[in-house]
This record gives structure tokens, sequence and C-alpha cells, in this order.
């Protein structure tokens, strides 16, 4: 069974997910400043944020997961502060970031939302002002 260490990070900055065990793990020690074998995973994306690589040390050697969605795209969290290099996040968090979110259906819910607001704002002639 697969599991993931306590303490993740996040990278903020996208990478070129071509690299892999050794070249990731370089970016861990001269990016993020931490050593690539101590019990953390780290989890790296895509310019366009629809690739996802998770890398651990599991105590005998390197784990590598590689996710790329069908469609949409990861929502990699905020640094802060701004330019932080990593974002610290808990297992839930990560589970969320990894299920990715559908734009399609993310613009349907935002056009349905503003929809729903510009009819809630729009004024009733029918209707007299009720101020006091």
């Amino acid at each position: 069974m697969i599991r993931l260490p306590d303490a993740i990070y996040v990278a903020t900055a996208p990478v070129n997910l071509r690299l892999s065990f050794d070249r990731l793990g370089g970016i861990v020690r001269e990016v993020l400043r931490r050593e690539p074998r101590e019990q953390a995973a780290f989890v790296f994306h895509n310019r366009a944020r629809t690739h996802l690589k998770i890398l651990w040390h599991d105590g005998r050697g390197y784990c590598l997961i590689y996710k790329r969605l069908d469609r949409g795209t990861y929502r990699v969290p905020l640094a802060i502060p701004p330019g932080a290099s990593e974002v610290v996040v808990s297992r839930r968090e990560l589970a969320v970031l990894f299920t990715g979110i559908d734009t399609a259906l993310l613009r349907r819910a935002r056009r349905i939302t503003s929809e729903h607001v510009s009819s809630a704002r729009a004024p009733d002639a029918s209707r007299p002002n009720d101020r006091i």
C-alpha cells in the first residue's frame, strides 16, 4: 500500500515534468532548500497545470506518482508569503488538489452564479422604491 509522509510540500513554480527521480530531487535541494530523502512528499506541476508529479523517499528508494488530467486543471495553492518556493498542505488538501478542477464545470457554475446575481440586482420597474 502506498502511504505518503505527513509533510507535503507543493512547489509553487511550474517544473518540466519530463524530469525524473534524480533531477526532481535536485530541484528539491536547490529550489525548495530541502533534502529529498527526508520524511516528506514533494508535489510538482507543469505550466498548464494539467500534469502533476509527487516525489518522496520511502526509506528504501524514491517513489514517483505521475498524473495527467483528461480535462481540467490542477488548482495549485497560492504562495504565502508571495514569492515563496513552496506551500505546505495536508493530506486532505493534497487529495483535493490531486482530483483537479473540471474547467467546463467551473465556467458553467460561474455563469449560473453571475446570471443569478444579475437578476437579483436588476431593479424592478413595476415596484416603487421602498426607501425611507
